[in-house]
């Protein structure tokens, strides 16, 4: 039978903003590690974007080589304490397991977080040697998050110098500024890009592409690639009446104050947010869950609001049951159409209308179709949408030769080359919002595509 994570008690963690799982013990670990059958043709691996050796790690638990577990994970994988908390195992190596045929996969993602904090909490980790080479070539890495880390590892592994560039004065993305500190500690991040700076990347924070130099820049002064891992920071809006009204927040912007300016820890930190009594949360994704378990954490009443049913809703199970335990409310078939305001034009409430599911639209799910005549008002003072992200411009458009999609995202060809020659790009600049785990992958091929470019430029 599959072992279950430890949990911090409901009750007791909508009062902080602690870390929700509590990982396996020793005991769990070891148990769960034994239920791996060892493949020989092991289809979890082709499930993982970045191909970790799963099957090999899982065997050194089971031998009680934990660090040798470890450094099997980082052979394809520079943040496995980062993906073993927030990358969807259950959508890609754990969904091919074998085990799953029988509805109990191994918890793949519960065991690399074992390994990986095991090195955190023993104070393994040791300064790795500068892998670069004086008389390699320089590549720029613009972005710090997912995309960018594991971009930047594997060229300095390749012996390239490597210079990250990094808007914030924290290194990270959207892993210190989008995910709340009770599903991804910033410790933990903080440490994780130590160790891709050990390795021998030079991080340069506070510093804006497209603003603190152009693309040119950057190529003048002496670098001969660069890879673009923007990510998909740019908020979208449902586009309904009173979305300028006081109180109306983005997702972005509400996580960004609660994680990277630590709001919740006013008066500590004197970065507070506004945030009435009365939250509504607009969304089903893992964001809008975010956002709504950390109002609830602020002490606000919290509703979710989504136009499609918990079937259907994109966020994990598993955030999905965190926040049923944690008691707030869910309105589920229910279609915002205007944000209502105060004389003094702050919200105070949210009109909506009831749906029903017609038949699927493109995205293979049924589509929400409204109910006539079933207008009705949720009470409110803070309102979030969390609808989804997409590419911020300001590269694209202080390079005109940089060519995007209609969404926005910049077009790449098959080794992620964009249309700009030595310019490469990956992750969620390209895709739109999507996983963790996913631009690593991006990041990994992106990579050895700037490698072999490199080396066609030697000749």
């Amino acid at each position: 039978m599959r072992n279950k994570v430890r949990q911090q008690d409901s009750e007791k963690r909508i009062e902080n903003f602690s870390e929700v799982s509590l990982g396996f013990s020793d005991e769990q670990a070891l148990q769960e590690a034994k239920r791996c059958l060892q493949c020989k043709k092991p289809k979890c691996v082709e499930g993982c974007p970045v191909n970790i050796d799963i099957p090999a790690f899982i065997k050194l638990i089971v031998e009680n080589s934990r660090e040798k577990s470890l450094s099997k994970i980082k052979e394809k994988n520079n943040l496995p304490a980062v993906c073993g908390r927030v990358c969807p195992q259950e959508d890609q190596c754990e969904k091919l397991c074998i085990l799953s045929n029988k509805g109990n996969p191994i918890n793949i993602g519960a065991l690399e977080r074992y390994a990986a904090d095991y090195e955190l909490n023993k104070s393994l980790k040791k300064q790795s040697k500068v892998l670069a080479k004086d008389d390699l070539e320089r590549i720029a890495v613009v972005g710090s998050g997912p995309a960018g880390l594991t971009t930047a590892a594997d060229l300095v592994r390749l012996g390239y110098r490597v210079t990250l560039f990094e808007s914030l004065h924290v290194s990270g993305g959207v892993l210190v500024y989008g995910i709340p500190e009770f599903r991804l500690p910033k410790d933990i991040v903080s440490s994780e890009v130590e160790y891709i700076a050990s390795l021998g990347v030079e991080i340069k924070t506070n510093f804006l592409v497209g603003k603190t130099c152009s693309l040119d820049d950057l190529f003048k002064d002496g670098f001969k690639a660069v890879f673009l891992g923007l990510g998909a920071g740019l908020p979208q809006f449902l586009g309904i009446v009173g979305e300028n009204f006081s109180g109306v927040y983005s997702a972005n912007e509400f996580l960004t104050r609660v994680n990277l300016m630590k709001a919740y820890l006013f008066p500590e930190y004197a970065t507070p947010v506004d945030v009435g009594k009365k939250v509504v949360v607009i969304g089903g994704g893992n964001v809008a869950l975010d956002c709504a378990r950390a109002a609830l954490r602020l002490h606000r009443e919290v509703t979710l609001v989504y136009r499609r049913t918990e079937a259907q809703m994109p966020a994990r199970l598993e955030e999905i049951e965190n926040a049923k335990e944690e008691g707030f409310a869910f309105k589920l078939l229910t279609q915002p159409v205007e944000i209502l305001a105060n004389e003094k034009g702050r919200v105070r409430g949210l009109k909506c209308i009831k749906m029903e599911l017609g038949e699927p639209d493109d995205s293979g799910r049924r589509r929400p179709l409204p109910i006539e005549n079933s207008d009705f008002i949720i009470e409110a003072d803070t309102v979030i949408e969390a609808i989804g992200q997409k590419p911020n411009p300001l590269v694209v458009k202080v390079t005109p030769d940089l060519k995007v999609n209609d969404s926005g995202t910049i077009k790449v060809d098959e080794n992620y080359m964009t249309s700009i020659d030595g310019v490469f790009a990956g992750g969620d600049i390209i895709t739109g919002a999507d996983t963790v785990i996913s631009a690593m992958g991006a990041g990994k091929k992106a990579a050895a595509a700037i490698n072999s470019y490199i080396k066609k430029q030697r000749g």
